[in-house]
């Protein structure tokens, strides 16, 4: 049986330094009643504001703080995986910086580590805090992966979860730059179980991730882990075919039995516009595809560290 004595918790902070105090302190509470050795690294992923400065007063307060600084803004994906490829424990717990992913839950997480299970990854049952519009796109958009995509993505499922050494392994041999680590975090199996829990309001600020963003991780999960918008494009493109040439049939018959005269301007331009339309279309799938080839095959890093700083504690 692989060692389960060891814990880090991963958490990527943007513009983070109105929460990060109050979070940490429910954090550290939480981590002196569990019974494994832990430790708490923070990637600050570029961040404009304090949050470095309030990273830097958290770890002289606590041995058990680990830090690292991203040369710029990378992203939440890549944060994470900074983090991660830093994680040296048996565990890795991945917690939002916000607040709403509740750490009170750390102990039932590592109980279901400690039953077998390499992946315990939290189920949200409710999403306080969140708009109509927003909890409605989420449930939409994991009920769309699942019908798209071959890895079975648990719905409703964000990265509050926890992960055993094997997995961690496995993570760190995916190096592909257009990151869904939703999708990453399923696609390396082992075993696998839900913790569902009820997800609280932000402790303070707002979200970074606005519709723009949201909308631009679905495409990034959509067309990292299926091929089905090519093929819908391929199917579109051979049924318009076939409706143009069908049609085609149909107005020399018209125009030979019936004598009757083919339309001119309106229909031409319907058909023009439609046809058009559809092929924008398919180019427009096809460019999301090789935007991310183009990307994967120039192999820059997948992110750069500016600063890194680790407690007395720290494992």
């Amino acid at each position: 049986m692989p060692s389960q004595r060891t814990l880090t918790i991963v958490i990527a902070a943007y513009n983070e330094e109105a929460v990060l105090p109050e979070m940490h302190q429910r954090l550290s509470s939480v981590l002196d009643g569990v019974d494994a050795e832990s430790q708490v690294l923070y990637v600050d992923d570029g961040s404009r504001d304090g949050t470095w400065a309030v990273l830097e007063a958290l770890a002289a307060a606590d041995p058990r703080v680990r830090l690292v600084r991203l040369a710029r803004n990378f992203g939440k994906e890549l944060a994470l995986t900074a983090g991660l490829d830093r994680v040296h424990t048996d565990a890795a717990l991945v917690l939002d910086a916000d607040g709403q992913d509740p750490p009170e839950l750390i102990p039932a997480f590592v109980a279901k580590w400690r039953e077998g299970f390499d992946v315990v990854y939290g189920t949200r049952t409710r999403r306080d805090g969140e708009t109509w519009l927003k909890r409605f796109t989420a449930a939409g958009f994991y009920r769309v992966m699942q019908r798209l995509s071959q890895t079975p993505i648990p719905p409703d499922t964000g990265d509050f979860r926890l992960m055993s050494r094997p997995v961690l392994d496995a993570l760190r041999t995916l190096r592909e730059r257009q990151r869904f680590m939703k999708g990453l975090f399923t696609w390396v199996g082992f075993r696998q179980v839900s913790l569902p829990y009820e997800r609280a309001p932000r402790l303070a600020g707002g979200s970074k991730f606005n519709y723009w963003k949201l909308w631009n991780l679905a495409i990034e999960g959509i067309t990292s882990f299926s091929t089905v918008p090519l093929r819908v494009a391929t199917y579109l493109g051979l049924f318009s075919a076939l409706a143009a040439f069908v049609w085609g049939v149909f107005i020399v018959l018209r125009t030979l039995v019936w004598d009757d005269p083919v339309q001119g301007w309106p229909s031409l331009m319907t058909v023009v516009l439609f046809l058009g339309g559809l092929q924008l279309v398919a180019l427009g799938i096809i460019g999301e595809y090789l935007g991310r080839l183009y990307l994967e095959a120039k192999q820059r890093p997948l992110y750069l560290v500016a600063d890194e700083r680790k407690g007395d504690r720290c494992l």
